[in-house]
Formats: structure tokens, C-alpha cells, sequence
């Protein structure tokens, strides 16, 4: 489903911008019997319930002319949260200096998480934790979350 999402995000990224804020991602994804089209946004100061109606307004139009999606679905349109999840490349390039957390497939040093500062994104990631430097190649992450929460 990724395949659709990537095309949505193509087709709104400009309206979504139009509307003074950023898109950061957008997900289809299935829970349960339904689809929900998630559409992430974000801005310095931060995301209200104004900013995700108006976006809202703005996206469903041109989602319906453009009909990618042939499936009943909900549109969700909301903030990417605190501890976000890093997904896209230029997720992880926004993220670098920033802390994050890890979630290993495979446990490293009795570990399955690890917790560090973001150094470089190369497709794998390195990180500083303490007085290491840990390189992760994208095989051995699951998923990437900011979890400095001061500093979004």
C-alpha cells in the first residue's frame, strides 16, 4: 500500500503546501475491516485542529478528481506528534542532530532499542550513544522514532 500513499503524497504535497503548513507523510494503511488515508502535517509552531480541517478541505477535491484509491476509505488528516516516526530520507536528513530511537529486529548487546543522537543517514544510520559512534544498516531497524521531545 505504500505504493498509493507515495502516489497521494505526490498529488497533494502543493495544496498541502498552499495551506502554510508541511506535509511529513502520508500512509494508507488497513485496521481491522477498514482503510485510512493518513495525511501527516507539520509546521514550526505546531499543528491545530484549523490547520487539519483546512487542510482537509483542500486535499479531498483533489484526491476525488484525481480517484487513485479504489477502495472505501477514511481520510485522517493530523500532526506527525512528538516522537514521529522517521520513515522517508528526508525524515532522516531533518533529523540529524536530533535524538532518536531505534527499534532493532535483532537484539544488539541484550538490546532491541537503541537510543542516540542521529549523526548521518547514508540509508543506514550512524549514531552517537555515550561515547560510541553505532552504525545501523536499514536491515536491522524496524522503525525510527524523534525521541528528543523538546525539539521538534
Amino acid at each position: 500500500m505504500a505504493g498509493i500513499a507515495d502516489k497521494i503524497l505526490s498529488l497533494i504535497k502543493d495544496t498541502v503546501e498552499a495551506q502554510n503548513v508541511s506535509l511529513w507523510d502520508v500512509r494508507f494503511v488497513k485496521e481491522g475491516a477498514s482503510y485510512f488515508l493518513r495525511v501527516y502535517i507539520d509546521k514550526e509552531d505546531g499543528i491545530n485542529i484549523d490547520d487539519c480541517t483546512a487542510v482537509s478541505h483542500a486535499i479531498d477535491p483533489v484526491i476525488d478528481e484525481a480517484d487513485p484509491i479504489d477502495k472505501s476509505y477514511y481520510l485522517e488528516v493530523c500532526s506527525p506528534g512528538l516522537e514521529r516516526e522517521i520513515t522517508r530520507p528526508e525524515h532522516f536528513e531533518w533529523a540529524v542532530g536530533r535524538e532518536i530511537k531505534a527499534k532493532l529486529y535483532k537484539a544488539i548487546n541484550g538490546t532491541k532499542e537503541i537510543i542516540g543522537t542521529l549523526l548521518k543517514y547514508d540509508g543506514g544510520i550512524t549514531l552517537s550513544v555515550g561515547d560510541n559512534e553505532i552504525y545501523l544498516d536499514k536491515k536491522e531497524f524496524s522503525t525510527v522514532k524523534l525521541n528528543d521531545l523538546t525539539e521538534v
